[in-house]
């Protein structure tokens, strides 16, 4: 069974940065995509970044140049290095993996078949 587990998360304030890990388990991490969204209270879950199997990386529009994504398929680990934050990155922030191997990198969100618990982000004064 896959398990993802998110931790990292935290209050900060205004400009500061995080660093989110996603450690896997439960199936050869390094063939499948990997991705990182977000839902803000009151808002749907929004892609913010992922990597694929291939080490390609994508980004929503709001947090590109912001935010880096990387993975360490010996760790089974994707990071999201979250830098320049400001209230409006409030949210708490999901890991997901992609149901199938070695597929096209694809931002839905219904792509991916497995997701943790998720972390709470908290940019605030």
């Amino acid at each position: 069974q896959v398990q993802l587990v998110e931790s990292g998360g935290g209050l900060v304030q205004p400009g500061g940065s995080l660093r989110l890990t996603c450690t896997a388990s439960g199936r050869t991490f390094s063939s499948y995509n990997m991705a990182w969204f977000r839902q803000a209270p009151g808002k749907e879950r929004e892609f913010v970044s992922g990597i694929s199997w291939s080490g390609n990386t994508y980004y929503a529009d709001s947090v590109k140049g912001r935010f880096i994504i990387s993975r360490d398929n010996e760790k089974n680990t994707v990071y999201l290095q979250m830098n320049s934050l400001p209230p409006q990155d409030t949210a708490v922030y999901y890991c997901a993996c992609a149901a199938n191997p070695y597929s096209a990198y694809d931002v839905g969100a219904l792509r991916y078949e497995f997701w943790g618990k998720g972390t709470q982000v908290s940019v605030s004064t």
